[in-house]
């Protein structure tokens, strides 16, 4: 027995001794030739050059201006001998206007024993402004400079919202895509976010031998970068910077698309200039952007959210309709008001003389706040909710722009998650024409006229060809009853062309039929006992409803969907109107519309 432990000993002791041989013969071997060798070879990457963006005519709207970056040696600013302020004394003799405390900090907060790369410092020095003194400057052996290119917007505020524009990475953003890291610049917002990967190519590298003072000796391999990939976009330049101009001094958003989902034009006003961010946003101009009342950093047309007042009645009646098939076969008596639970709390009509007898069309037409309430009241808002849902309300559109808000469309479930309490029929009737708790985006209102236009939910588009391919177009067909459909979309026409329609004063003298619905979404609560509402011209401007407009054209063939929202501007059809006016006679100018016969409409 104690024969066989000693065996045992013997042979486990034998067995560590010879993995122990082998890590340090075998092992070490593979470890300290691969560490000889990565001394003897250094990997140096070579950027690829950032793809254009371009609009459908192909306007550049994105581009790289060709330049040169400073970058400086490291450890300058340790031991006896420091060199680091004589060398930014020497580039700053060539270039006077850079900051010399600008480019020691950066340059101190990068530097350390362990960093051995050259040090950048300046981004970005214009071709013409460099090239005379770059032999000069190469000659240095503590500075370095490389060809670089620099972002560049012309456009600067009339896109910014759609371009978006590039930065400097984080190291979030570093840790991500190792090319983002070496690149040192990404995509922040708008196209140069959601298509980043496309535009900024793939990173090249060459293998040089090195001798023992880290020179290159010989090139052992190269593999060139691979280049951008430009991105076409569906929108056209020319409308885009003519409508933000129109907008004046209005503040708001306004969306141009085809009812297959191109978008023409997406403007978000007050905007800024996205140059400013390239190179690194001063303190001064990022204060300014978010101290701005307006909001001109917010992009209003899918960050954007608003009640979208009587703009929703268009879907309303199809909700109705989806629950109900029989309800909207019959007429409502408008008296100006309804009275609901046992207070008789009054929910006004727009009107205070009411409208009368009420058909869907006229409904539609006339904006009856009653006729909706009756109908909301039969339905709920549950069943109300889950209709609009499907039509894009409180969903994201799929625009492939980032971070788009998805708005709110409400029920009883959604309150009690949110405020823990109950759901009341008087927030039903508030929420049938757009208000209470209802919020959406310009892009949502847009996409669900063409669904009323077409019968198809899209996605809208703003790219067109990403990576040399055409972008698919994405539809959901949708079946409604063909009786109420129709009756929806006379009232649209009647809105734009009949003598009582609310846009009729604007839009009814076109060169083709335009339908189309006006909302406006209350800033304020109106007390029940005002029968006679102060004029919005007589309000102080922040509690001034929003003013909405959404339409398609022609009406007898939808090419185009133009919708507008006007921040506090009252009325859709007369502060609304006349922009949705001067976009449909830009668009007839230029042929976007193709001529379609006019058809008569019988009242």
């Amino acid at each position: 027995m104690k024969y066989k432990i000693v065996i045992v000993i013997f042979v486990i002791f034998w067995g560590i001794l010879l993995h122990r041989l082998y890590n340090i013969s075998v092992k070490s071997n593979i470890y300290y030739e691969k560490l000889a060798k990565e001394n003897i070879e250094k990997k140096i990457h070579s950027k690829p050059t950032r793809g254009e963006i371009l609009d459908r005519k192909g306007k550049i709207l994105a581009y790289n201006k060709i330049g040169f970056s400073i970058s400086i040696a490291p450890h300058l600013d340790i031991g006896k001998k420091k060199k680091l302020d004589s060398t930014i004394d020497t580039i700053v003799s060539y270039f006077p206007d850079l900051n010399k405390s600008v480019m020691k900090k950066v340059y101190q907060q990068q530097s350390s024993h362990y960093n051995h790369k050259f040090i950048k410092v300046v981004d970005f020095i214009q071709y013409d402004r460099m090239i005379s003194h770059f032999p000069t400057l190469s000659l240095n052996d503590n500075i370095l400079i490389e060809a670089e290119t620099n972002r560049y917007y012309p456009y600067q505020k009339y896109a910014s919202h759609i371009i978006g524009y590039i930065g400097r990475s984080n190291q979030k953003e570093n840790d991500k895509d190792p090319v983002v890291e070496i690149v040192g610049r990404v995509g922040k917002s708008g196209l140069e976010r959601s298509y980043n990967s496309v535009l900024q190519g793939e990173l090249g590298y060459q293998i040089f031998k090195v001798n023992a003072r880290n020179k290159e000796i010989e090139l052992l391999k190269n593999v060139d970068a691979k280049d951008n990939k430009n991105i076409i976009t569906n929108i056209d330049m020319a409308l885009q910077e003519m409508i933000y101009k129109r907008f004046g001094e209005d503040i708001g958003a306004a969306v141009v698309m085809r009812p297959n989902g191109e978008v023409l034009a997406a403007v978000s006003v007050p905007s800024f200039d996205p140059n400013l961010f390239v190179g690194g946003i001063s303190f001064k101009n990022w204060k300014a952007l978010q101290e701005n009342l307006d909001h001109p950093f917010t992009n209003k047309f899918i960050h954007g959210t608003y009640p979208p007042g009587s703009t929703i009645k268009m879907g309303m009646a199809l909700a109705f309709s989806n629950a109900n098939p029989e309800l909207l076969d019959k007429s409502e008596h408008c008296r100006g008001y309804i009275k609901l639970g046992r207070a008789d709390h009054k929910f006004r009509c727009w009107s205070n003389l009411g409208h009368g007898e009420t058909s869907l069309r006229k409904a539609i037409r006339e904006s009856c706040d009653v006729f909706f309430y009756n109908k909301s009241l039969v339905v709920g808002i549950d069943a109300i909710a889950k209709n609009m849902r499907d039509f894009g309300f409180g969903t994201i559109t799929g625009i492939d722009l980032p971070t788009e808000y998805s708005g709110i469309m409400p029920d009883k479930n959604w309150k009690m998650r949110r405020y823990k309490q109950p759901w009341y029929m008087g927030e039903t009737v508030i929420s049938s024409i757009g208000q209470g708790y209802v919020l959406s985006t310009p892009m949502q209102i847009a996409r669900y006229t063409a669904l009323v236009a077409t019968s198809n939910l899209v996605t809208p588009q703003i790219a067109s060809i990403v990576d040399n391919q055409i972008v698919q177009k994405v539809e959901i067909p949708f079946h409604f009853n063909p009786k109420h459909l129709t009756e929806i979309r006379l009232g649209m026409y009647d809105v734009c062309n009949h003598p009582k329609g609310t846009a009729y004063k604007a839009l009814h003298e076109m060169p083709f039929l335009i339908a189309g619905k006006t909302g406006t979404s209350q800033v304020v609560s109106i007390s029940q006992d005002v029968k006679k509402r102060i004029s919005e011209e007589d309000m102080e401007y922040y509690t001034r409803s929003h003013a909405w407009i959404t339409t398609y054209a022609p009406y007898e063939e939808p090419q185009i969907i133009v919708t507008v929202l006007i921040e506090h501007g009252g009325h859709g059809g007369s502060a609304a109107g006349p922009i949705v006016a001067d976009i449909y006679r830009w668009l007839h100018q230029k042929g976007h519309v193709k001529p379609v016969v006019k058809t008569e409409v019988k009242e």
